[in-house]
């Protein structure tokens, strides 16, 4: 978001919070600073209806009403009540878990969001210790070259165009697309949106998009639908190949791993080097990303079959302890 626009926008929440009245948008494009710069009435209006988008989806109570019976025009005010943070008491654990989540991003675009929040939840008293110890650490990471532009002409509703690659038949075109979204799915990153060659909705694996993503247009010239189910509409549309299934035997330890058990078959009890637990089957469809899942669970879970996924695992632990200063 451009800095001019960040300071409108605190400018408007400052002006809306301010007031008991309704304030019309006329009014508001005369008080708050950064309005006067539209060059027509045109121009204020689509300005101040992205303003509005993005105040609701920041999760500001924006309020729409009048301020007296004979008004003739709606107006908008924003209700200390709603605004205002309540009191925030968070145990140990928690805080200690809000810490992890925030340190889980590999990637500059959602590291900055993160250490964002860690602020604000300082600043309401909560002792968040961002410097908590585990053993292993999983990364949510977002490598792709693609990510940070269709990210950004999503946020701003601009159409993008890219070279992209189709694996049958093996070939390279050009797609224009109205972005809606990016979601990742299998350990993969997607983009959802409107394929204006098609003329249809499509998801684009964003692995497969070759060189740099061209932004195309104005600003808010891309509406998402409503009610659209990003996740939903990818694992309805990726063809059978994508969707291929191995079944991996793995001893989790007793009373542990609840995320792998909640994906998994429980089919016997067993010991490991002492240790009770229970051996399960669970299908994955992409093995070599859920490695790194895996990993994460570290000591708790280990795979036993197959050995090339048993393999990868064990690389990916030596990897991290070695990170850690820790000779295996």
């Amino acid at each position: 978001m451009a800095i001019a626009r960040a300071e409108r926008l605190v400018n408007l929440v400052l002006c809306l919070l301010s007031t008991r009245q309704y304030l019309t948008a006329e009014r508001i494009r005369a008080i708050v600073p950064g309005y006067a710069d539209a060059a027509t009435d045109e121009a204020f209006f689509r300005m101040f209806e992205r303003d509005k988008t993005e105040l609701r989806d920041l999760g500001v109570p924006l309020e729409t009403g009048r301020s007296a019976g004979f008004d003739a025009i709606d107006g908008y005010r924003i209700a200390r009540r709603d605004y205002e943070l309540g009191d925030i008491d968070l145990e140990p654990d928690e805080a200690a878990a809000v810490a992890l989540a925030a340190r889980l991003w590999d990637s500059p675009q959602f590291t900055g969001a993160a250490h964002g929040a860690l602020i604000k939840l300082r600043a309401a008293g909560v002792d968040v210790d961002q410097d908590v110890h585990v053993p292993v650490e999983p990364k949510v990471r977002t490598s792709e070259p693609a990510f940070p532009p269709l990210l950004a002409a999503v946020q701003e509703g601009r159409v993008v165009e890219f070279d992209y690659r189709r694996p049958v038949p093996a070939e390279v075109g050009t797609r224009t697309v109205e972005p809606w979204g990016v979601v990742a799915w299998r350990g993969r990153w997607y983009l959802v949106g409107h394929d204006r060659d098609r003329s249809a909705a499509r998801c684009f694996r964003l692995s497969r998009i070759a060189g740099d993503v061209r932004v195309l247009g104005k600003a808010g010239a891309v509406q998402r639908p409503d009610q659209l189910d990003l996740l939903s509409f990818v694992t309805r549309t990726q063809p059978a190949a994508d969707q291929v299934v191995a079944t991996a035997k793995l001893w989790v330890a007793e009373g542990r791993a609840q995320g792998v058990r909640r994906r998994a078959r429980i089919v016997g009890a067993e010991q490991f080097d002492g240790e009770p637990g229970d051996l399960l089957e669970i299908d994955l469809r992409f093995p070599d990303s859920a490695a790194t899942w895996i990993a994460g669970f570290g000591p708790d879970v280990v795979v036993l079959e197959p050995e090339v996924l048993a393999k990868t695992v064990r690389e990916k632990l030596l990897g991290a302890l070695r990170g850690a200063g820790v000779r295996a």
